[in-house]
């Protein structure tokens, strides 16, 4: 490989320098990186817990209506269903989490649903599965939540790798060969120098 620079000690003082800072900016990428790793594999964790909660819950929301469909009628079970009102918000905002800016959601649902519908024609089942189907938007809204942070999380992850991997490869074995090849030539030059002056000695001595 080429090395083309300056032979100089000014440019082996500044190649110095930027190794230093190319060794510490190496350390604390690599720090990053294994924090990040460790909070992505928390999420990944966390995100599966959620979507087994919310398919679990879903699951059990399509039975109950299957339930009360089976004992109540569906003119009773659509009037049910349609006079239930409730109201729901949701507010998103960002937070940094490990230099990365990640969702966060926030639901308010008012009144929650499957408060009861005020009909007596209603069952237990149709009731269960309404309050199981509440639980569940709360659920899958973390569930969103948690599914938008690791894929932030895992583009940080491997913006973060590229930066290591490349000090770590090129940048940092590059100013250590470079700062090889001026102190070589710095040697180089001392000793042609000093030749240099040892042959004028011997000059002026024979000529004495």
């Amino acid at each position: 490989m080429e090395i083309r620079v300056n032979p100089t000690r000014m440019e082996l003082l500044t190649l110095k320098k930027r190794l230093v800072t190319a060794d510490r900016g190496h350390k604390l990428l690599k720090d990053k990186l294994d924090e990040l790793m460790k909070n992505f594999f928390d999420l990944v964790e966390e995100n599966q817990h959620l979507r087994t909660l919310v398919e679990e819950n879903l699951s059990r929301a399509q039975g109950g209506f299957a339930m009360a469909r089976a004992v109540i009628s569906r003119e009773v079970l659509e009037a049910a269903i349609t006079t239930s009102r409730g109201e729901a918000s949701l507010a998103a905002d960002t937070v940094s989490k490990m230099g990365v800016d990640v969702p966060t959601f926030s639901l308010e649902m008012t009144p929650a649903l499957g408060n009861g519908f005020g009909m007596t024609e209603t069952s237990a089942e149709l009731d269960e599965a309404v309050q199981l189907l509440a639980e569940s938007f709360s659920s899958m809204v973390e569930l969103a939540e948690a599914e938008k942070t690791v894929e932030l999380l895992a583009g940080e992850i491997e913006r973060t790798r590229r930066r290591v991997n490349a000090l770590e490869h090129v940048i940092i074995p590059q100013l250590q060969e470079q700062i090889k090849y001026i102190t070589m030539k710095l040697d180089e030059n001392e000793r042609s120098t000093l030749v240099r002056l040892m042959k004028v000695k011997d000059i002026v001595r024979n000529r004495e």
